[in-house]
C-alpha cells in the first residue's frame, strides 16, 4: 500500500466514529486506567492468598508490597498496546520478591510461584475482557492524533479498523485531510479540543505536521490527557525500558512526562522548598548576620540590596541580594568586576551574596532550584530575541539551577541558559533538586576554599 492509499485509502474505510455525546457515563473512561489494573491485582492476589490459607496480617502485607512494586514499576498505567507478554517479567518479579521475603513468616512456600502465576493469569483475563468491550464499543476514548501525514493517517485508520484498541481518533491538522477520520480543529487548538472532546490521550506525529508542537504542549500543560510522541524514526528500536512504550499497530509511541506538570508535583517542591530554605536559614542565620554587618560597615551603603525581578507566569517579586556594588553605581545586565568592592566579588563568586533570597522562597516568591530571576525589562528582550526563553518562565525562580551549577551564569549565552533551564523543567524530580542543590554546595565551597568552580 503506498502512501497515497494511506491518506485516500482503497475506498471507503469503516468508520463506525460518532462525536462524544456528554453525559454522566462519559467519566468512565478517565477514571477506569486509574482504578482497573488495581483492581485485577487486589482480586488475584486476595484468591491467592486465601487459596493458601496465609494469616491475615502478612497476607495483607503482601497484597500491599506487590500493589506498591507493580505500581512504582509502571505496571498500573492504562496501556494502549494490551499485550500480557510484554509485561510478564516485571509481573513476575513483582509478585515474587515480596512472597519470597515474606516466606520465613508466612511459611507458605507456594505463594511465590502462586503469586505471580496468579498475577499474569488474572492480566491474561482482565485484557481478555477489556478487548471484548472495546469491540462492542464499551469503555471507549477518545485520540487526538496531531499531524495529518502518512503517520498521523496511518495510526487513525488502525484504530478506526482495530476497535479493540479502544480509542476513537480525532485527526488535528491545518489543511483538508482526505481520511475517513473526522478533523475537529488546528494543532494549535489542542488544550481546547482535548477539553471539548474529554481526550484522554494525544499522539504527536512531528515528523506530519509544521505546527510548533514544543510551544502547543508547553502553552496546554497541565494537560488532562496522557501525551505520546512518535519517534522520528519509528522503525528503529529505542533504549527505553519496554514497560514505558506503548504501540499502535507497530508504531512505537514514546510517553512524556506528566506528572512532573501536576499539582502534586508541585505540592512535593513546594514542601521540599519550605523544609530545606527553613533548615538553610536557621542554620546560616549566624553567617548572614555577619556578612550584613561587614557589608555594612564596609561603607557601601545599606547591607541590603532590592530588585524588581520576573520570577514565574506572570510573576515578579521584589528579590533580596546581600550589596555587592556601591550605592549609586550604574548596573547593566551584568555587574563588572571593577564596579565591585572586594569583598563585594567574593560574595559573588560564592554566591553567599544570594542568602537573603531565603526569605523569599519561604514566602513562595522563589524556588530553591528554579531557573533564575531575571529583570522585567532584560526577560521582555530575550523572550523576543531568544527562542524558548519565555517558556523557562513557567515556573518560581530559582536561588541556583540546572543551568548555573553548569557554569551558566554572569556573563554567559542566554540561549543555552534557555536550553538548560527548560530542560530541567521538563524533567524534573525531587532527585533531581537534590542533585542541583549538592552540586551548588559543592561549587560554593570549591569557591570559597579559592578552588575552581567547576
Amino acid at each position: 500500500m503506498s502512501i497515497a492509499d494511506l491518506r485516500s485509502g482503497p475506498g471507503p474505510v469503516p468508520c463506525r466514529w460518532r462525536a462524544p455525546v456528554r453525559s454522566g457515563a462519559r467519566g468512565v473512561p478517565r477514571l477506569l486506567p486509574l482504578v482497573l489494573w488495581p483492581l485485577v491485582d487486589v482480586v488475584a492476589l486476595t484468591a491467592v492468598v486465601l487459596v493458601l490459607g496465609v494469616p491475615v496480617l502478612p497476607a495483607a502485607l503482601y497484597v500491599v508490597a506487590v500493589l506498591l512494586a507493580v505500581g512504582v514499576d509502571g505496571g498500573h498505567r492504562a496501556r494502549i498496546c494490551l499485550r500480557v507478554g510484554d509485561q510478564v517479567p516485571r509481573l513476575v518479579l513483582d509478585a515474587a520478591v515480596p512472597a519470597a521475603l515474606l516466606l520465613p513468616w508466612t511459611g507458605a512456600g507456594w505463594l511465590v510461584p502462586a503469586g505471580a502465576g496468579g498475577l499474569v493469569l488474572a492480566r491474561l483475563a482482565g485484557v481478555a475482557g477489556l478487548r471484548a468491550a472495546h469491540r462492542r464499543g464499551r469503555l471507549v476514548e477518545v485520540v487526538l492524533v496531531v499531524g495529518a501525514g502518512a503517520t498521523g493517517v496511518r495510526i487513525s485508520r488502525a484504530l478506526l479498523e482495530h476497535p479493540e484498541f479502544g480509542l476513537r481518533p480525532l485527526l488535528l491538522a491545518d489543511e483538508p485531510v482526505p481520511a475517513a477520520v473526522p478533523v475537529p480543529g488546528r494543532p494549535r487548538q489542542l488544550a481546547e479540543l482535548v477539553a471539548r472532546y474529554r481526550a484522554t490521550r494525544v499522539v504527536l506525529c512531528a515528523a506530519d505536521t509544521e505546527a510548533d508542537l514544543v510551544g502547543i504542549v508547553r502553552a496546554a500543560r497541565p494537560l488532562p490527557a496522557a501525551v505520546h510522541l512518535v519517534p522520528a524514526l519509528p522503525e528503529l528500536g529505542v533504549a527505553v525500558p519496554q514497560r514505558l512504550l506503548d504501540e499502535v499497530w507497530g508504531i512505537p509511541l514514546v510517553p512524556l512526562r506528566r506528572w512532573n506538570h501536576t499539582a502534586a508535583a508541585a505540592l512535593v517542591k513546594r514542601a521540599f522548598d519550605v523544609v530545606l530554605a527553613g533548615a538553610l536559614l536557621v542554620v546560616l542565620a549566624p553567617l548572614l548576620l555577619v556578612l550584613a554587618a561587614v557589608v555594612r560597615l564596609g561603607g557601601g551603603g545599606a547591607a541590603l540590596f532590592r530588585q524588581r525581578r520576573v520570577t514565574g507566569p506572570g510573576r515578579s517579586a521584589t528579590v533580596v541580594k546581600l550589596r555587592t556594588v556601591p550605592r549609586g553605581t550604574a548596573q547593566g545586565w551584568a555587574v563588572r568586576p571593577a564596579d565591585t568592592t572586594p569583598l563585594g566579588s567574593w560574595l559573588r563568586g560564592t554566591h553567599f551574596d544570594e542568602l537573603p533570597q531565603l526569605g523569599n522562597v519561604l514566602r513562595g516568591e522563589m524556588s530553591v532550584v528554579g531557573p533564575r530571576p531575571e529583570r522585567p525589562c532584560y526577560a521582555e528582550r530575550f523572550a523576543r530575541e531568544v527562542p524558548r526563553y519565555r517558556d523557562r518562565h513557567r515556573v518560581r525562580g530559582g536561588m541556583t539551577g540546572w543551568a548555573q551549577v553548569h557554569g551558566l551564569h554572569g556573563d554567559t549565552s542566554i540561549p543555552e541558559r534557555a536550553e538548560f533551564d527548560n530542560r530541567y523543567i521538563e524533567n524534573w524530580t525531587p532527585w533531581l533538586d537534590v542533585v542541583v542543590v549538592a552540586r551548588t554546595v559543592g561549587i560554593v565551597l570549591a569557591t570559597a576554599m579559592g578552588g575552581d568552580q567547576e
